[in-house]
C-alpha cells in the first residue's frame, strides 16, 4: 500500500513529532509514504482570510505536482496529516473540480506556469487511511504493548472532520477513538473533541487562546483523561504550551499516532515523545503479568 505524503510546513517544525510517528507508524503497518517533490506551503486558513483566489492558486499547485505522479491512474491520494492543510487543500480540490468563476480563474494563472489539474487528486486524512484502507483489525494485530491503563481524550479540533465530513462526523467523531481503542485505550467520553482550541488567537489575542485551550484540557481532565490525543499541529502546541498545573490543566498532549506507535513497541525516540513539554514518560511503564509493558500516566 503507498500513498502520497504532503506533510506541510507544521510537519517539519513545531510538529516534527507528528511526522516521526506518523511515518514510523504507517511504515510498522506496511504502508509507504512518498513525499510529494517540490511542494509549497498551502497558504493555510489565514491566507484564505486574504486572498481566497491566490490562497487557491497556492493550494492548486500541490494539486497539479501530484496530478503529474498518477503515472496513468485514475486518481492518485495523497495523504495531508496537517489539518489545515487538509482543509485547504480539500477546499481548493472541490473549487477547482467546480465551474465557478474563481475555478476558471485558478486554472488559468496554473497554466502559465504550465501546470494543469484534471480532478484526479483525492485528499486523504491519515485517520481516513488507517481506519478504512489499513483497519482497525490490522491496527490491533499491530499491537504489542497494550495502552491498557491509559485513559485518553481524542480530540479532533476544528478544521479535520469541518466543515466538509469527507471520512468522519463533523459533530461526533470517531475514527481517533475506535484506532486508539484498538491500541488498548481507554477512550473517555467528552464533549469538547471538536471545539476550536483558539487558533491562532494564541499569537493574536493571546489570553483568548490561552483560555480556550485551558478549557478544553480542564473538562477532559474531569472527565478522567490522563492524557489528551490529537490529530492537529496546532491544536497540540496550542494545548501543550497551556498547561497550567494550578489550574488542573497539566495534561500531556500528544499526537495520536506517538500513542499508536507506543503500543506497537516502537522506540519512544522514533515517536518523538522526547519532544514532549509535558512528558508521557514519567511511566510509560509498568510491567503486566503477562510479561507485556502498558503505559500509564500517573
Amino acid at each position: 500500500m503507498r500513498f502520497l505524503y504532503y506533510p506541510g510546513c507544521s510537519l517539519k517544525g513545531t510538529g516534527r513529532a507528528y511526522e516521526e510517528s506518523l511515518l514510523a507508524v504507517f511504515e510498522a503497518l506496511g504502508v509507504a509514504l512518498e513525499e510529494l517533490p517540490d511542494w509549497n506551503c498551502c497558504g493555510a486558513t489565514s491566507y484564505m482570510s486574504v486572498d481566497e483566489g491566490m490562497a487557491f492558486a497556492v493550494a492548486a499547485r500541490n494539486l497539479a505536482r501530484a496530478e503529474q505522479m498518477a503515472d496513468g491512474a485514475p486518481y492518485v491520494d495523497v495523504v495531508a496529516p496537517c489539518s489545515a492543510c487538509f482543509m485547504v487543500l480539500t477546499k481548493t480540490r472541490m473549487c477547482l473540480e467546480g465551474s465557478s468563476p474563481a475555478a476558471r480563474r485558478v486554472l488559468a494563472a496554473m497554466k502559465t506556469a504550465g501546470l494543469s489539474y484534471r480532478g484526479r487528486v483525492r485528499v486523504r486524512h491519515p485517520l481516513d487511511v488507517l481506519l478504512n484502507d489499513v483497519g482497525v483489525d490490522a491496527v490491533a494485530a499491530a499491537v504489542r504493548r497494550p495502552l491498557g491503563d491509559l485513559a485518553c481524550a481524542c480530540y479532533y479540533g476544528c478544521q479535520a472532520v469541518r466543515p466538509y465530513e469527507t471520512f468522519d462526523s463533523a459533530h461526533r467523531p470517531e475514527s481517533m477513538d475506535r484506532l486508539l481503542r484498538a491500541a488498548g485505550a481507554q477512550v473517555v467520553d467528552w464533549p469538547l473533541k471538536t471545539r476550536c482550541c483558539g487558533g491562532s488567537l494564541t499569537g493574536t489575542v493571546p489570553p483568548v487562546g490561552a483560555r480556550l485551550s485551558t478549557l478544553l484540557l480542564q473538562e477532559a481532565g474531569r472527565r478522567g483523561a490522563r492524557v489528551v490525543a490529537t490529530c492537529c499541529p496546532l491544536c497540540q502546541f496550542n494545548l501543550e504550551c497551556c498547561t497550567r498545573p494550578q489550574e488542573g490543566a497539566a495534561i500531556p498532549v500528544v499526537f495520536f499516532t506517538q500513542l499508536l506507535g507506543l503500543a506497537f513497541g516502537l522506540p519512544e525516540r522514533r515517536i518523538g515523545l522526547q519532544r514532549l513539554l509535558v512528558p508521557l514518560s514519567p511511566a510509560c511503564a509498568a510491567e503486566s503479568p503477562g510479561g507485556g509493558r502498558h503505559v500509564s500516566v500517573r
